[in-house]
């Protein structure tokens, strides 16, 4: 009898061994018919004993499984059947299918990260962070498209991801920094990025010019910012403290840590410890030209004009070209300004209304003629700023002063 059921058993499992090979078979004359879906139904068939399989036609199912999804689209089916392909190839030392997976990989996440592009140009923000997200576990030595699926699932307003995907980030040590080389190209005009050596070989050969190397900083404040900002969007004041407080920690000379921090004690109502970090974030740099524009502009979000318009010309004093310090400082004026349109649509046409109408109206007026005063001393030294101009000529016409309207119009080529 034992001899019996030994037999009766092997016979088993060869019969599923020929099985498992002709669904096989099927799925792979399927897919070379162009037909991934009937590819995809022929594999089912064998899915529920294929791990019983010899390494070879596990390798060789996996593979086609892969094929089948990716040529239907569904990218995490298939990147899930290229990773078995290489982990059994791995486990059984024989590599049949690993290096054509490997490519096809590499391919797809090319493919992703072109769809996520175009989905970020219609705005379909969080398929593009999904694809994005998936390229990265595709290729995890690409840490950007981690970078970059946080940054789509923010402008999703998918703030769930976005933690979880800056978190992320954070735990592998994520900078971001680096160099950014550009050229001119001779023929348009316009600066070009490029890698280092595309841009050398087009500056020989005489299509560029003026090489530019410009180092980028590093992402790491931006990340714990933005994982303070998610919580304290999810009213967890608690863990965004936290956030900060781990972040400056580790980054004890980074003002802008020290800012943002400020700036959260503010929204929480905490206004003396708001103004002591503020003073000590200015004692940490009081001649960086980037943390006083920083403090000008948190005040400026904050409603504190004298201070924002202080900082803005401390910034000013020490670089005299810092063309948005110039630019804020402009708006702070012209957002005073705005500011008394309310109450003079308020008014009504009695005697005092009248008077009273015609005192703020003089005092708006004071007010952006003090803001196009700053742009036109921006002006001496950026002639050509684009910014400058459009705002400078927004003033103007608001103030109803063709003459400089036209002359700014004029300037920028319109």
């Amino acid at each position: 009898m034992k001899t019996r059921i030994l037999i009766a058993l092997a016979m088993t499992i060869t019969m599923a061994g020929f099985s498992q090979k002709n669904e096989v078979k099927a799925a792979e004359k399927a897919m070379k018919g162009g037909d991934a879906a009937a590819a995809k139904t022929a594999l089912q068939g064998a899915a529920s004993s294929i791990d019983g399989a010899d390494a070879k036609i596990q390798a060789q199912y996996y593979f086609i499984k892969g094929n089948a999804h990716a040529q239907l689209s569904e990218f995490k089916d298939a990147a899930d059947a290229y990773g078995k392909v290489v982990s059994i190839e791995e486990a059984s030392g024989k590599a049949k299918y690993s290096t054509d997976a490997q490519q096809k990989m590499s391919q797809m996440t090319a493919d992703l990260v072109n769809a996520a592009v175009e989905d970020n140009n219609n705005k379909k923000f969080k398929e593009a962070a999904e694809k994005l997200y998936l390229g990265y576990k595709l290729s995890p030595s690409d840490t950007i498209y981690l970078y970059f699926a946080a940054s789509s699932a923010v402008n999703a307003g998918d703030y769930d991801n976005a933690l979880t995907y800056y978190n992320e980030l954070k735990d592998i040590g994520y900078d971001g920094s680096g160099v950014k080389y550009t050229a001119v190209n001779v023929e348009s005009g316009e600066v070009e990025e490029m890698d280092e050596q595309t841009r050398d070989l087009y500056v020989k050969a005489g299509t560029h010019k003026d090489p530019k190397e410009e180092r980028t900083p590093s992402k790491k404040p931006e990340i714990i910012k933005n994982i303070a900002l998610i919580y304290q969007q999810q009213g967890k004041n608690d863990e965004a403290l936290a956030a900060y407080d781990d972040a400056i920690a580790n980054n004890p000379d980074d003002v802008n840590l020290v800012l943002n921090k400020a700036n959260l004690h503010y929204t929480m109502g905490d206004k003396e410890t708001f103004k002591a970090l503020m003073a000590k974030a200015s004692e940490m740099a009081p001649d960086n030209p980037d943390l006083l524009y920083n403090i000008g502009v948190i005040n400026m979000e904050q409603g504190n004009l004298e201070e924002a318009r202080d900082a803005y010309k401390k910034t000013l004093a020490v670089d005299p070209n810092y063309v948005n310090a110039y630019l804020n400082l402009s708006t702070t004026y012209v957002n005073e300004g705005n500011t008394l349109i309310d109450e003079m649509n308020t008014l009504g046409t009695s005697r005092a209304d009248t008077a009273r109408y015609e005192e703020l109206k003089e005092k708006k007026e004071e007010l952006f003629r003090e803001g196009a005063k700053v742009l036109e001393d921006a002006l001496k030294l950026n002639p050509d700023n684009e910014g400058i101009l459009t705002q400078l000529k927004n003033i103007y016409g608001a103030l109803g002063d063709n003459d400089n309207f036209m002359r700014v119009k004029k300037l920028l080529g319109e």
